[in-house]
């Protein structure tokens, strides 16, 4: 894992030497790489619940996506009067869309430390909420699973919606500045990849220590036999709720990095798709080991990167296929099978 954060580390500045450099980095792979850090942070997330406590979320996508629309809202409010309308206080899209004012649930998105807080706190309720109904009850397994889902949907049908004031089908782009920084640089793109990769190094530390700790082998507990933790004495659903509400503020963090990099966040966010993909990066990797759930997102979304520019029709059938393979072959994943050739 070290090695690998430091050969990330030098990509932006490899990506200042001469394009006739052996080492140079193209500004695409630093770009990319930029978002696969990002993933990689949304399926470190999702490992922390799906991995450690059992919780397999279909829906991680929506606490990845609501991060995303907070930074977005950040973002658009620093525009200003630099817009096509020229509004020194409505974004584009609701003057286009007829608006007198700004509704109030966007007021105090100018300020960089109330959107960083929304980005952590707008997915971590909705967490603490639907996961308390849901434990409470002991909705578990498949039923879980299709209740996350079921809200990652609902949210892509809210957000579509013109009068939700979220920009209904474009979403937000057209993003001017973060912190005083002009985007579209070199200098943004290169700080931007390194607060991503501090967050992703960050966040692996935070979960290594978490699941060290006496909390962490009492969620793995309840990961494989509940009924049997819950009849020790432990309260399972706080155990629970604590690790699904700490993976989706993870993941709402890596959308808050993610909208800066790629310029635009849509309803497509939401996608249920997007959340199953993250489903198959952790178990390609190696679900509950953490550093696998990296390595997944990497290696899947470079291979997916690969085929869509060489085959982009094969890559829904390739991507199934690797889910499938790796579920009767290598159920520990690629971390599974590297330790297996170690011994």
């Amino acid at each position: 894992m070290g090695a690998a954060v430091v050969i990330l580390a030098a990509f932006p500045l490899l990506n200042m030497l001469p394009q006739d450099n052996v080492l140079h980095v193209s500004d695409f792979l630093v770009s990319v790489s930029g978002k696969w850090i990002c993933y990689a942070i949304l399926a470190l997330s999702l490992d922390l619940a799906w991995g450690y406590a059992g919780i397999l979320s279909l829906g991680h996508g929506a606490f990845f996506a609501l991060g995303g629309y907070a930074m977005g809202m950040h973002l658009m409010r620093l525009i200003g009067p630099r817009g096509v309308y020229g509004h020194p206080t409505l974004p584009d899209f609701m003057v286009f869309l007829g608006y007198q004012e700004l509704p109030w649930y966007w007021l105090g998105f100018q300020s960089f430390p109330f959107a960083m807080l929304m980005v952590l706190l707008v997915p971590g309720v909705l967490a603490l909420v639907l996961g308390w109904l849901c434990f409470r009850s002991r909705i578990t397994g498949v039923y879980l699973s299709i209740i996350t889902q079921a809200m990652t949907y609902a949210l892509m049908l809210a957000f579509f919606r013109n009068d939700m004031g979220f920009g209904g089908n474009n979403g937000f782009t057209d993003f001017k500045e973060l912190l005083g920084m002009p985007l579209n640089t070199g200098a943004a793109r290169a700080t931007l990849f390194y607060a991503s990769l501090l967050t992703l190094v960050g966040c692996y530390l935070f979960c290594l220590w978490m699941t060290g700790t006496k909390y962490g082998r009492v969620l793995t507990a309840i990961r494989d036999a509940e009924n049997r933790v819950r009849f020790l004495g432990y309260d399972t659903t706080s155990h629970k709720l604590f690790a699904f509400v700490a993976s989706a503020m993870m993941a709402g963090l890596a959308g808050a990095l993610y909208v800066p990099q790629v310029g635009i966040i849509n309803p497509g966010e939401f996608s249920p798709g997007n959340s199953i993909e993250a489903v198959i990066w952790v178990a390609v990797g190696g679900r509950g080991t953490l550093v696998g759930a990296v390595l997944g997102a990497f290696s899947v979304n470079g291979l997916k990167t690969w085929l869509t520019s060489a085959a982009p029709d094969l890559w829904l059938f390739v991507l199934g296929a690797l889910f499938v393979a790796v579920t009767l072959f290598l159920p520990k994943g690629l971390v599974g099978l590297i330790q297996g050739r170690g011994k």
